[in-house]
């Protein structure tokens, strides 16, 4: 019997919890392979989960030495390594000239942002409720950041002011973003009407120039260090990627930073979130409180963006198709993807794919600023 239990130790040491996750991670693998839900994310968060739930989990920890996915997670996570890269890597995909073209677009950037500050207060009226939860002003923020809808901005300000939430918070930002297909349509159709989604565009086709579209990364690189220093290495990274884009001399190294870069840190940082993903943590009350927040984060931000769109359409001659709003968020380009393809789904002829594209990088922007001002406002709060 020894000898039988020392040889099936594996399948002995399984517990309901692992079970669970092996499923959980087994759904997002499939959603990945079969719905081809933004693949590059689920699929490596689903395996992630999967690997660190394999008995004795030495994929994270092997002979009290760590294995290979904690070192992937000290490197690119705690150290905010992989944020940072997967913002140059977003910048240099990023083209600013329809904004450049439509400023006003910046404020349904702006608008997709609700969904931080109601969570904000929901989180701390739940800390309220429900004292085990332990969701002080840190946790909340950190929780509602969730409503930026920005991987990176989420792993940074969570890691600065509640570095325990860490893992949850990441799995929960960077799941609800691979599912934006899911979570944004359900909530478009639910607040606006067909007739509405059928309103047509017309897109400014009015030139930029070159020196405007190399000034604007760097002189929003500056006011926001200046403003929201904070924000500076987010901002920062996410300019310079920019800059490299239209800077005309670096077009290798903006290839790269697109495809290459944007390709093997997404791949690492999929498969790493995956592996905060491990049963004994993930299960409990507080992370599903956590991963509930999420969502109604995700659902306040893609509504605000659409409430926004259609109070400007009462006052406003030209009207705006309010499901541009919903593309605020900082999901890039997912966000924007998906807006334009209900708007094709309800009138083949209805093209509104630069409008969304030029909310979703007003979204990316509006995250990023958004982020700054939580880390800068709670420390201040804190000490009064």
């Amino acid at each position: 019997m020894e000898v039988l239990s020392e040889l099936f130790y594996g399948v002995l040491s399984l517990s309901w919890r692992e079970l669970v996750m092996f499923a959980i991670g087994g759904v997002l693998i499939y959603l990945a392979v079969k719905k081809d839900y933004e693949p590059m994310l689920l699929l490596p968060i689903g395996f992630g989960a999967v690997l660190v739930n394999l008995p004795l989990n030495t994929v994270w920890e092997a002979d009290g030495n760590p294995a290979f996915l904690q070192i992937l997670y000290d490197a690119g996570i705690i150290t905010e390594l992989f944020p940072l890269l997967i913002f140059i890597a977003v910048g240099a995909m990023i083209d600013f000239s329809q904004l450049l073209r439509t400023p006003k677009m910046i404020f349904y950037g702006a608008a997709a942002q609700f969904g931080i500050f109601s969570t904000v207060l929901l989180a701390l009226l739940l800390g309220r409720i429900f004292p085990e939860l332990g969701f002080g002003l840190k946790e909340a923020a950190a929780i509602g950041v969730l409503g930026a809808a920005d991987g990176p901005t989420s792993i940074v300000v969570t890691g600065k002011l509640a570095p325990e939430l860490l893992g949850p918070i990441t799995v929960a930002a960077y799941s609800y973003m691979a599912l934006v297909p899911i979570i944004q349509p359900p909530v478009i159709k639910a607040l606006t009407t067909k007739k509405e989604r059928l309103i047509r565009m017309d897109p400014d086709e009015r030139p930029v120039s070159k020196r405007a579209l190399i000034l604007f990364p760097i002189l929003i690189t500056v006011v926001a260090g200046i403003l929201i220093p904070e924000s500076a290495s987010l901002i920062g990274a996410l300019m310079f990627g920019n800059l490299i884009r239209v800077s005309g001399v670096l077009e290798r190294l903006s290839q790269a930073a697109q495809n290459e870069l944007a390709n093997l840190v997404t791949l690492l940082l999929g498969i790493t979130v995956g592996a905060t993903m491990r049963g004994d943590q993930f299960l409990t009350f507080k992370t599903l409180g956590i991963m509930a927040l999420g969502f109604f984060a995700f659902v306040f931000d893609t509504a605000g963006g659409v409430l926004f769109a259609k109070a400007v359409n009462v006052f406003s001659k030209k009207k705006i198709n309010p499901m541009v709003g919903a593309a605020g968020i900082s999901a890039f380009p997912m966000a924007a993807r998906i807006v334009h393809k209900m708007a094709r789904d309800e009138d083949p002829q209805n093209f509104i794919l630069m409008q969304s594209v030029s909310a979703n990088v007003s979204g990316q922007l509006g995250s990023v600023i958004a982020g700054g001002l939580v880390l800068h406002l709670v420390p201040y709060l804190l000490s009064k």
